[in-house]
């Protein structure tokens, strides 16, 4: 077996393990565990121009290359296309979404750059995984520099409908250049079908064969012992006492607009409005570490946070009681577990998300003698799964509000009940599963790739499978 090589916008720092890795780290661990492997994109510095030859260092089975992005690139490629125009457009918030030719120009640079620099490093046995939509055009520049290895895709934010995607100058660029992979996977089928309409519009009806959904998942394992352990912490003790025997709801997110912050915070008024009988009764604590300060965007929605928040606890808060809290710096994962070990309730309610890992970790975190409710927007990839829970309109503050009040009152038997049924399913599509029917479907082994279709799953079939079948 050749080596797995990883591409992503940012290259995870090797030091960093377990409870303190990021997510993708996470989630590849068991493949990167089991064959020799390659850990390419961004250094996460920046230098006067973009560098030409990356960095290289050895951890283990993993060789990592990074390289630094120049200012120029920095502010047009991550913080111009990605973040201001394919940010908001593939989360379906073209209004939101800001378009400037210089940073298309510095997109398609940097994705050429990233190519050039990772080209020299491969072998003809290496299969690439390149990921997510800041490098929807590198396995076009690689093909154009004489790359011939297996390259897989793997967006983890949603693809909205054709006719919004078509919104986003230089849209028909991007899809064409998606053709050009030989697996192309999305977190749901209904993203999948989205890309395959867009892709069909351009005339690349072969590649849309190729797109298949594979919903990402969780170490459940893992994070079910790490949220036991942090349950009696010092910092799980101080926040259990301030609560005096009240329920916790917990939300954990970026400061994102894409998150629904501002309807949750509204949802929770609405519950201490419409149900007087919950006053005093729980308590939301809200963890936003700021995202994206230096953006106007995410400035103003601080800012709409900060008087929401202040305006909620003036109208009800009593001396011995805020009936929110919000804490916008990071909180250390392990301690976020043990805080959804403690939590009554999660409260997950973006706008629209690829999956959305929280809720699942909060599933995975829970008492399985005790476990609290998960209240879900209906517009995260990760409600198709977890159907135990209390799904809303994360545009509707009532319909939040109803939620909570229905979840504050459940009984412990519907509780249980509903848990089991996400638990359940959390640990059947777990990383490693991700993983291996992805790899599956990219590199052709349709061993795993039939046992994936048999689960449910839809699998694409690989270039090189669809020219045998023909």
């Amino acid at each position: 077996m050749g080596r797995l090589v990883i591409v992503a916008n940012r290259v995870p720092d090797p030091r960093e393990r377990g409870a303190t890795a990021g997510g993708l780290a996470v989630a590849l661990s068991d493949a990167l565990a089991k064959r020799e492997s390659v850990w390419f994109g961004w250094s996460g510095n920046t230098a006067d121009h973009t560098a030409t030859e990356p960095q290289q260092f050895r951890r283990g089975r993993t060789l990592y290359a990074t390289l630094d992005l120049g200012q120029d690139d920095y502010r047009h490629y991550y913080q111009g296309f990605s973040n201001g125009a394919l940010w908001p457009v593939l989360h379906y918030r073209l209004g939101v979404a800001r378009f400037e030719r210089e940073d298309w120009v510095g997109y398609r640079r940097v994705n050429g750059a990233f190519a050039a620099a990772l080209a020299p490093l491969l072998k003809p046995d290496d299969t690439i995984w390149i990921h997510d939509f800041h490098l929807f055009l590198m396995a076009q520049e690689l093909r154009a520099l004489g790359c011939r290895q297996r390259i897989g895709f793997f967006l983890h934010v949603p693809f909205p409908p054709r006719q919004v995607f078509l919104g986003l100058p230089n849209a028909a660029e991007i899809v064409t250049a998606v053709a050009a992979y030989d697996a192309i996977g999305m977190q749901t089928e209904d993203d999948a079908e989205n890309l395959r309409a867009a892709l069909i519009h351009a005339g690349e009806a072969a590649a849309a064969l190729r797109v298949g959904a594979f919903p990402i998942g969780i170490d459940a394992e893992g994070f079910a012992e790490l949220a036991a352990r942090r349950f009696h912490t010092k910092e799980v003790e101080q926040l259990r006492a301030s609560l005096a025997g009240r329920a916790l709801v917990l939300g954990v997110d970026r400061l994102d607009y894409t998150k629904g912050l501002p309807q949750r915070i509204a949802g929770f008024g609405k519950l201490l409005e419409r149900f007087p009988r919950q006053r005093g009764k729980a308590t939301f604590l809200q963890v936003a570490p700021v995202s994206r300060g230096d953006v106007a965007q995410y400035r103003a929605l601080r800012r709409e946070l900060d008087e929401s928040v202040g305006r909620i606890n003036g109208q009800y808060a009593e001396p011995d009681w805020a009936p929110i809290r919000y804490i916008t710096r990071a909180v250390a994962r392990p301690t976020i577990a043990g805080y959804m070990r403690l939590s009554r309730i999660a409260l997950v309610t973006p706008l629209r998300d690829g999956m959305n890992l929280v809720a699942k970790e909060y599933v995975a975190a829970q008492d399985p003698q005790d476990p609290g409710v998960l209240v879900l927007s209906r517009f995260a990839g990760a409600a198709l799964e977890l159907e135990g829970a209390l799904q809303v309109n994360p545009l509707d503050p009532d319909d939040i509000a109803e939620a909570l009040d229905t979840a504050l009152a459940m009984p412990k038997d519907e509780r249980l009940a509903r848990w089991r049924q996400m638990d359940e399913a959390v640990r059947g599509t777990t990383a490693a599963i991700w993983c291996a029917r992805f790899l599956a479907a990219l590199e052709g082994r349709e061993e795993v790739a039939e046992a994936g279709r048999a689960a449910g799953q839809v699998v694409p079939a690989p270039r090189e499978t669809l020219r045998r079948r023909a």
